[in-house]
Order: structure tokens, then C-alpha cells, then sequence
């Protein structure tokens, strides 16, 4: 999704902004995109942990503490590849939660946060980031959706629903940024072996089921690290990820 640097290494150079890299698949991505010698912003709630991330990576990283979630977080994020940086070429939208419960049960306040997080704030991004990669005729939007986009589980209506919209969302933007120079696609992952899995699978334990063993989030960051490493005539627009033991 990049414009190439080198044949063989096409990412070298660029720069990637990556939300909820303080952990699980976000960090995983940043650790991928790193080794693919791509310089980052990577950006979470806890300071603690991008710090100790950044000074792990082996290429230039810049760091946000911040609540993407926040209307300014975006703007902020953008200001500060460039000022790091030089210049930006990548946006990854991860940052999620997930809010499960009975219709009895629900807290409608955590939903509203989740709404805010996972789709609202993609949104917001993607737009400030589209609008820059757009101007400059080049650049990449990459949304972390969800097998829960396709699935319709009882107690997780509303994050299905949010993925789905994430989905709908993102080919709308692939479709008006067409002929521009900027690419924008989605991986949908099964289930990941990240914190929000653990909810999960704390959740399915206590109605005795057991979940299939799931992806790790190295195996989501090698998907991202494919779909940018497509030549300009190749753009995956969809991928759906899963483990081999889960069906979909």
C-alpha cells in the first residue's frame, strides 16, 4: 500500500501511525512494521507500556499517550509523524473494546464507550488521515476489524454490529478514495490471543465452554505487513483471518 523505497524491501522508510499499540495486536503491529524497517507513532492509553515498546524497536518511534476515543487525539497524532518524522504514510485503526452482557444485564454507559472507540474514533482518523494521504497522492488506511462483523453471538450484538459497521464503513472510503493514490482495507480476525480474548475466554468459562485455541497477534501483524507490501497495481481491499481449529 506503500509507494516503494527498494524492490525488495518497500516499506523501509515510511511511516506507520498505529493505534492501540500498547499491547496485544497493536503492538504486535508495530514489532512487524519496525522489522519491516517502517518508522512509527504508535499511540495508547498507557504511557508505561508504549514507552517500554518504543525503546524495544529497532527503527525511529515516536509515542502519544493519549485516549483515541478524544476528538483532538487524531489531529494530534498526525502533527506528530510529521514532526517526527517528516511525513506519514500509514494509518492502522486497532485501538477496540469489547462490552458484552444479557439485554438484563448490559452496561449501557461501557457500550457508549465502546461505540466511541471502535467505530466513532476510526472514523474521525481515518478521515484526517485520508484527507492528508489524499493530498499528498499516496498513502494507506488500514482497519483491524473482527470476525464478529459476520457472526451473530448472543450478549455481543453491539460489538458485531459496531465490526460490521467498521466493515461497510471501510469499503464506502476504499470506493471514494479510488483513483487517488490511497488504499483502504480491512483484516477481520478470529479470535486473538490478546486481552480482550482473555475476556472472552473468562466469559465462556463461566457457562463451561471452552474456546478453540486462537491466533496469535503476530499472525494478524503478518497480515498487515502483506496487505502493505502489495504492489500499487495489487490492493487487498478484505481479508478474514482465522485460526485453523475455528470455523467461519
Amino acid at each position: 500500500m506503500a509507494e516503494a523505497t527498494h524492490l525488495d524491501e518497500p516499506l523501509r522508510g515510511r511511516v506507520a501511525v498505529i493505534t492501540g499499540a500498547s499491547s496485544g495486536i497493536g503492538e504486535a503491529v508495530a514489532r512487524e512494521l519496525a522489522c519491516a524497517g517502517m518508522h512509527l507513532v504508535i499511540t495508547a492509553r498507557r504511557a508505561g507500556r508504549l514507552q517500554a515498546l518504543s525503546g524495544s524497536l529497532p527503527t525511529p518511534c515516536a509515542m502519544l499517550a493519549a485516549d483515541i476515543a478524544e476528538p483532538r487525539t487524531p489531529a494530534a497524532l498526525l502533527a506528530l509523524a510529521l514532526q517526527a518524522h517528516g511525513r506519514v504514510d500509514v494509518l492502522i485503526n486497532n485501538a477496540g473494546r469489547v462490552v458484552t452482557g444479557s439485554v438484563d444485564q448490559l452496561d449501557l454507559e461501557a457500550v457508549a464507550t465502546m461505540t466511541r472507540v471502535n467505530f466513532d474514533a476510526v472514523v474521525r482518523a481515518s478521515y484526517v488521515f485520508a484527507r492528508h494521504f489524499k493530498a499528498q497522492g499516496c498513502g494507506a488506511i488500514v482497519n483491524i476489524s473482527s470476525i464478529g462483523a459476520y457472526l451473530s453471538h448472543s450478549s455481543m450484538g453491539v460489538y458485531g454490529a459496531l465490526k460490521h459497521a467498521l466493515e461497510v464503513f471501510t469499503t464506502a472510503l476504499r470506493v471514494e478514495l479510488k483513483g487517488s493514490g490511497v488504499r483502504v482495507g480491512s483484516i477481520a480476525p478470529g479470535s486473538t490471543d490478546t486481552e480482550i480474548f482473555d475476556q472472552l475466554r473468562a466469559r465462556a468459562a463461566s457457562v463451561g465452554v471452552a474456546l478453540p485455541p486462537p491466533l496469535a497477534p503476530g499472525d494478524v501483524a503478518e497480515a498487515v505487513r502483506f496487505m502493505l507490501e502489495r504492489p500499487a497495481h495489487a490492493s487487498v481491499a478484505r481479508m478474514l483471518l482465522v485460526s485453523a481449529s475455528e470455523g467461519a
